[in-house]
């Protein structure tokens, strides 16, 4: 059977979510395809075209305009950009090691900026400037990239039982803050997003108060 480039996107998904980033190799691909890796080199030319490729369907529909707005119905800039900030963590979420990889693909340009012009068209919706929209877009985006890697790769190393330490290494310097952290990184990361989320949307809103003229 001839060998199509959805058979070898799919056949690295699933190695991805069975084993994860650091295993998936074209030479372990091929073999679970049961071909020889050149065959891969037809629809791909190499393994970082492979992982834009995966990134690509990991995100796919994470920009997608909601039912409830098919309407015509006027969306809030906030609620949209929550809406697009909790799409992106959740389908990393739903593969392993995706929000590293995500953001690798990022880092090599080797994926679409879609979700990225989706985070800018939705902050652009505020009223701030096109220029701020941009820049906000992508402290968003490396926002929620940042708090996924983290939280999968913590949700790892619990699997792993690689955690044989306190989140405080045990040399490091008194601090009255170190007391909270093991509390934090124990507590629901969801909480924890939620937080930093919406301390971006409140410093949208205060920019376009600080612009306010004053009566």
């Amino acid at each position: 059977m001839q060998l199509r480039r959805g058979d070898v996107l799919d056949g690295a998904m699933s190695i991805l979510d069975e084993y994860g980033l650091g295993d998936l190799t074209m030479r372990r691909l091929a073999t679970s395809l049961g071909v020889q890796p050149g065959a891969l080199y037809w629809h791909f030319p190499n393994k970082q075209t492979l992982l834009g490729a995966m990134a690509d369907k990991i995100l796919e529909d994470v920009d997608a305009i909601p039912a409830s707005h098919l309407d015509g119905t006027p969306t809030d800039w906030s609620e949209r950009v929550v809406e697009l900030a909790h799409r992106l963590r959740s389908a990393m979420l739903a593969h392993r090691d995706a929000a590293e990889l995500v953001a690798a693909t990022y880092a090599s340009r080797m994926t679409n900026s879609r979700v990225r012009e989706s985070f800018a068209s939705a902050a652009a919706m505020s009223g701030i400037s096109r220029e701020h929209a941009e820049l906000a877009s992508y402290s968003l985006l490396y926002y929620v990239l940042g708090h996924t890697v983290d939280e999968q790769s913590h949700t790892q190393m619990i699997v792993a039982g690689a955690l044989t330490r306190g989140t405080i290494a045990p040399d490091a310097p008194a601090s009255s803050l170190a007391e909270y952290d093991e509390d934090l990184r124990d507590g629901d990361p969801a909480v924890r997003f939620d937080f930093g989320l919406n301390l971006f949307v409140d410093g949208i809103r205060a920019r376009l108060k600080d612009r306010t003229p004053h009566s």
